[in-house]
């Protein structure tokens, strides 16, 4: 619980997190572990030997980097930097990590594989966990399994999540300028409205999922963002939406982005305007290895009892622990960690989202039990 308050007050965004790096690595030091830092810019890798290795290392991994979110006033250990906080739990996966490492080393005799403690930086968009593996964490180490969790505050603590197969969505995002030509509101026949053809393709994009997408195909087109014009009575140059596609299956992912390529680029030529469409690819899918869940499964029935082993659906929030999960088998799961007694109910990302902190021994002993099974 300490270390997890610390590092929630001391918020860093991703690959900015060298006071957060230089906390986990003089704990993981005085655990006497080898340690490096400086992996991928900020990370910190820590490999616990085994007694007498039978077979691959198994990595176990944290996300450091924390949001650029202004945190609820009140809190006797909230964010000390404004305009920074710890806003989906990295602090907590750190905190359940340390926990771990301090638990298998006195266990190091049972085991029989090396264990690679894993701080990752920049997952919130930066993409760290590829910029690790290029960096050879998985390579240098003979890494065989990668585990990671994540707490979740929809789902009450004392609970687990894991299931088999697509867990997260894979994540792409795209710009659309739709180019016509500005003029006066009142004569819009010398004009060419972008702003129609964009709010006609907001409405037909959602035909790329209806009309395009297998209906037992989970999958999401969103426009968030459509910004255009100044005033009420002026026809502007361009209109631009800016929007989310997400998948779990790569056939879809790739229906997504070249449906709402195709909308757009249409719409607008139906309309006399031109469009400009950037994507911008985000993180593939997290899929679970079959095997690997079962394992973990297996182990969160033991910490907190089998009937609160969840089989969760899909989510469709994105997570680039999807970079390892395509090198090597794997899972990634949850742990509860909401609380509606105690008010811990804010979503993720929000100013004031929490956890409730008796999740991380929960967390803690679930990673030290599947590095030892």
């Amino acid at each position: 619980m300490a270390w997890r308050r610390h590092l929630h007050g001391r918020p860093e965004l991703g690959f900015e997190e060298h006071e957060t790096a230089a906390f986990v690595a003089e704990r993981l030091r005085a655990l006497g572990l080898a340690v490096t830092t400086g992996v991928a810019r900020t990370g910190v890798v820590a490999v616990l030997p085994a007694a007498k290795a039978a077979r691959g290392a198994v990595l176990l991994r944290a996300d450091m980097d924390a949001l650029p979110v202004q945190e609820v006033e009140g809190r006797a250990y909230g964010s000390e930097i404004p305009g920074r906080m710890h806003a989906c739990g990295h602090d907590g996966h750190m905190a359940m990590l340390l926990g771990a490492a301090a638990l298998l080393v006195e266990e190091r005799e049972r085991l029989d594989r090396d264990v690679v403690f894993c701080f990752q930086p920049g997952e919130e968009g930066f993409g760290g966990a590829e910029a690790m593996i290029k960096a050879g964490v998985l390579r240098d180490h003979g890494v065989a399994e990668a585990y990671g969790l994540h707490l979740w505050s929809p789902y009450p603590v004392g609970t687990i999540q894991v299931r088999p197969g697509p867990t997260m969505a894979a994540q792409d995002e795209f710009e659309a300028t739709v180019h016509g030509k500005g003029g006066h509101g009142a004569l819009p026949h010398a004009a060419i409205d972008p702003i129609v053809a964009a709010a006609q393709a907001v409405v037909a994009l959602q035909a790329v999922v209806a009309r395009h997408v297998d209906p037992v195909e989970p999958a999401v087109v969103t426009v968030g963002s459509l910004h255009a014009g100044t005033a009420a009575n002026i026809i502007p140059d361009t209109a631009v939406l800016r929007g989310t596609l997400r998948s779990f299956d790569e056939t879809v992912r790739k229906t997504l982005r070249e449906g709402a390529r195709r909308v757009l680029d249409h719409i607008s030529a139906a309309h006399g305007c031109r469009c400009d469409f950037v994507l911008h690819e985000g993180y593939p899918a997290v899929v679970n290895d079959r095997d690997a869940a079962e394992r973990v499964r297996k182990h969160a029935a033991e910490v907190v009892g089998e009937t609160r082993v969840i089989e969760p659906p899909p989510v469709a929030a994105a997570e680039d622990f999807a970079y390892f999960l395509q090198k090597v088998p794997g899972a990634f799961a949850f742990i509860g960690a909401g609380n509606a007694e105690r008010g811990i109910t804010a979503p993720h990302h929000a100013a004031a989202f929490d956890i409730d902190e008796t999740a991380l021994p929960i967390g803690a002993e679930l990673l030290a039990r599947i590095a030892l099974g």
